[in-house]
């Protein structure tokens, strides 16, 4: 082997060492300490990983989004975050570079919501909720979809979170379809998604939605999710385990 070729060997076993460590970097938040893997290797240019107090995030600088943000959701931190007041305080990620990361101006006037992934609902301090409110943690969502058919599937996750005492929650938006578009210089997401495992129950599955006013979510399993948008999200689990789907709860739409 020419030492140019070692060279070019050396810098990529270097690469896949530092995606690995990356994804190691905030294992409490997710199942097993295992973070989501890339089936398609597409959504991994320009990936950068961000840990927070509660929630973790895996951030792409090519949509500008979160491609999953995962939290470890207990019942505790549910209930402390039933008493905290909802302060909004929007801000970039500073963290991120300024050619991978969403602004304020992206949002501006463009007709969508700022739509977080981590919920703020879910968040048990001042600090959390703080962080919940990154750029880095939204993706652009229809007005309606958030405040109605998306926020019923955050109360129904919660409700599920203080049954079982704390759930694994992964939530992300889809990219399907060739026919996207972008506001500013952030991709507008076709679907949005939200992963739920129940350690006690050893099992889960996931809501899909697609991106639009006055839709209606559509249930799946954790494996027919995965298939969809090239993602293995629970790489700890066996297949069939992933096949075996966990009775979510009705999800209501919050009242016009």
């Amino acid at each position: 082997m020419t030492l140019k070729k070692k060279l070019i060997a050396a810098a990529f076993a270097l690469s896949a060492l530092a995606s690995s460590l990356a994804l190691a970097a905030c294992p409490d938040h997710y199942v097993d300490g295992k973070a989501p893997e890339f089936r398609n290797q597409k959504l991994a240019v320009n990936t950068q990983e961000l840990c927070y107090g509660v929630f973790g995030i895996m951030h792409s600088g090519v949509t500008r989004t979160p491609l999953w943000a995962a939290e470890h959701l207990t019942a505790d931190n549910v209930e402390q975050a039933r008493d905290l007041d909802r302060e909004n305080s929007f801000h970039p990620e500073e963290r991120l570079p300024r050619q991978h990361r969403a602004e304020l101006s992206d949002y501006a006037r463009s007709g969508f919501d700022r739509g977080h992934m981590a919920p703020n609902g879910d968040m048990p301090d001042r600090q959390s909720q703080r962080e919940s409110f990154t750029l880095a943690n939204m993706v652009p969502q229809d007005g309606d979809n958030n405040r109605h058919v998306w926020a019923g599937i955050e109360q129904a996750v919660r409700k599920l979170a203080k049954k079982e005492g704390d759930l694994y929650v992964i939530t992300g938006p889809a990219f399907l379809g060739t026919d996207l578009r972008k506001i500013g210089n952030v991709l507008v997401p076709s679907h949005l998604y939200k992963v739920v495992y129940s350690p006690r129950q050893r099992a889960g599955g996931a809501y899909f939605v697609e991106n639009q006013p006055d839709v209606q979510y559509v249930t799946m399993t954790v494996a027919e999710l995965e298939q969809k948008i090239g993602i293995n999200l629970l790489p700890s689990l066996t297949p069939q385990q992933k096949q075996t789907m966990l009775k979510l709860p009705t999800a209501k739409p919050r009242k016009r």
